[in-house]
């Protein structure tokens, strides 16, 4: 078992994830994840009870980083530019590092059960509701334009989960780059116009 997990459990639910950001939740079965960690599906269950279980795992796990993040940033006294600098670079650092689990977390949410999936929207409203409390706080400052912060707030957020559709580790731009000039793209349009 590779070092990187702390049990054959986090090594299954990691396999999954690549499995799911690859060929979709609903294409691959536990007999897939079980031949890619080449033990016999029975074994599987010794760990794992569902594929249910597994997407559970996968997207709760990302929500809760996103949401201690977000939280932590808000609770620091800092202007709403560092604010939103802060939030997007640790929103880019969780995504980057976790890239078949943040696809899995964008993209097949959808296909928890009814309970899951009502407190998975819950986290995720949560989270929104802290990206446009940052924008509140820049408009509170007269830094930023006023603007309508629900909108505001999803443009921001789809702008940052694009780039697992391109971010490569070894590219050009490492993570820090990659939200440095987001966060300065967005910014030419949030910040006030100075008079001359």
């Amino acid at each position: 078992m590779s070092t990187r997990f702390a049990n054959r459990k986090e090594e299954i639910v990691h396999t999954a994830a690549v499995l799911f950001s690859q060929k979709g939740y609903a294409a691959t079965s536990m007999r897939d994840i079980a031949e890619h960690m080449k033990m016999e599906a029975a074994s599987l269950y010794n760990h794992i009870s569902s594929k249910e279980e597994i997407l559970h795992a996968i997207c709760f796990s990302i929500a809760d980083r996103f949401i201690n993040s977000i939280e932590e940033v808000n609770d620091i006294y800092f202007n709403g530019e560092e604010k939103l600098r802060m939030a997007v670079k640790s929103h880019v650092h969780i995504l980057t590092e976790n890239l078949p689990e943040a696809n899995v977390f964008l993209r097949e949410w959808r296909h928890l059960n009814e309970a899951n999936l009502a407190a998975f929207i819950k986290l995720r409203d949560q989270y929104e509701d802290g990206i446009e409390n940052i924008l509140q706080t820049g408009m509170d400052e007269n830094v930023f334009q006023e603007v309508d912060k629900k909108f505001a707030a999803l443009n921001i957020l789809s702008s940052v989960n694009w780039i697992v559709e391109w971010y490569k580790p070894n590219g050009k731009m490492n993570a820090e780059e990659v939200a440095t000039k987001l966060c300065d793209f967005m910014l030419t349009g949030l910040n006030k116009k100075q008079p001359f």
